[in-house]
């Protein structure tokens, strides 16, 4: 059965291409609705929630650049309608999950490292997203230039 409406959970970095364009190709290929989001983590959730300092500043910068960088991201992709793009504040794997529920979506796509070992075991959100899935996921393996 075909999709129906893909969301591609990106971090903005510009590894993150690849990943949307496979999206875009598998959304034309199915002629699906194709959504994106970016999910900002708190920077609390990084230290444990155990921050000895008022973080509101640095997570107002964080959200306006992640703002910045949505909008220069979403320019390269004029063919995903801008009501399709989601910045969300939270740990990803919950709000990702929220998202495909929020918008009925039925399959994830988004980047792996493919990483082994200590890293593996640390967890990354593509993996973290495989857990609980309401829908399938497609990991679209990146290759980081070292």
């Amino acid at each position: 059965m075909p999709y129906q409406h893909i969301l591609v959970a990106v971090d903005l970095s510009e590894e993150c291409h690849a990943v949307v364009e496979r999206a875009s190709t598998l959304a034309q290929t199915h002629k699906a609705r194709l959504s994106l989001c970016h999910a900002i983590e708190p920077m609390a959730m990084a230290f444990s929630g155990e921050v000895p300092m008022d973080l509101s500043l640095l997570q107002q910068q964080q959200q306006e650049q992640a703002q910045e960088h949505l909008k220069g991201f979403s320019n390269r992709y004029p063919s995903i309608q801008s009501s399709a793009w989601h910045l969300t504040y939270g740990q990803p794997r919950a709000e990702i999950h929220r998202l495909v529920e929020e918008l009925a979506c039925d399959l994830i796509v988004v980047g792996s490292h493919g990483r082994h070992g200590l890293a593996l075991l640390l967890g990354s959100t593509a993996n973290d997203l495989l857990h609980g899935a309401p829908c399938d996921v497609l990991a679209v393996r990146l290759h980081r230039e070292d």
